[in-house]
């Protein structure tokens, strides 16, 4: 399967040594994101897409394209024979808990109270319950409980080895 990766960093990512912003950087505008989400509510053909987002044409080859080259989706020959569709892979299907928190979100605060909206559901019909990420002890994490360590480069550079060696 492709890497989800361009490779190592380049001048290309907005800040090569956050998660973040290189997942932003691969899917982090609104049609790809709503791509994927369609991808995982059975979407597979380009007109399929174009019909449930109403993305302009070339935009969205654009993002078909960009999702299929960075490993998101890939494409396979429909059960027709005829054409081809386009298909989650495993790093497609990993993207479920980042739209699932954005629904949620949206839920909570894109809608006034008693506003209706779509509802996401397990297979038995029951609202999936709400996200809460949590810490190996249990507790309950957020942006007070967390902070981000910055990862120290391994390689020393050859002028370091000499004086440290």
């Amino acid at each position: 399967m492709p890497s989800t990766s361009t490779g190592p960093p380049s001048a290309a990512w907005t800040d090569p040594d956050c998660p973040v912003a290189r997942t932003l950087d691969l899917v982090g505008d609104r049609w790809s994101l709503l791509v994927v989400r369609d991808a995982m509510d059975g979407a597979r053909s380009f007109t399929e897409f174009q019909r449930r987002t109403g993305i302009a044409r070339n935009i969205l080859t654009d993002r078909l394209r960009k999702l299929t080259d960075h490993g998101i989706l890939t494409q396979q020959t429909a059960p027709s024979g005829r054409r081809r569709q386009y298909v989650l892979t495993d790093a497609g299907r990993a993207l479920f808990p980042v739209l699932l928190t954005l629904r949620q979100w949206g839920e909570r605060h894109a809608f006034a109270p008693g506003e209706p909206h779509s509802t996401l559901v397990d297979r038995h019909g029951a609202r999936v319950p709400e996200l809460k990420p949590a810490g190996s002890d249990g507790t309950l994490l957020d942006a007070d409980t967390t902070h981000v360590e910055y990862a120290v480069s391994t390689e020393r550079a050859p002028a370091q080895q000499a004086v440290t060696d």
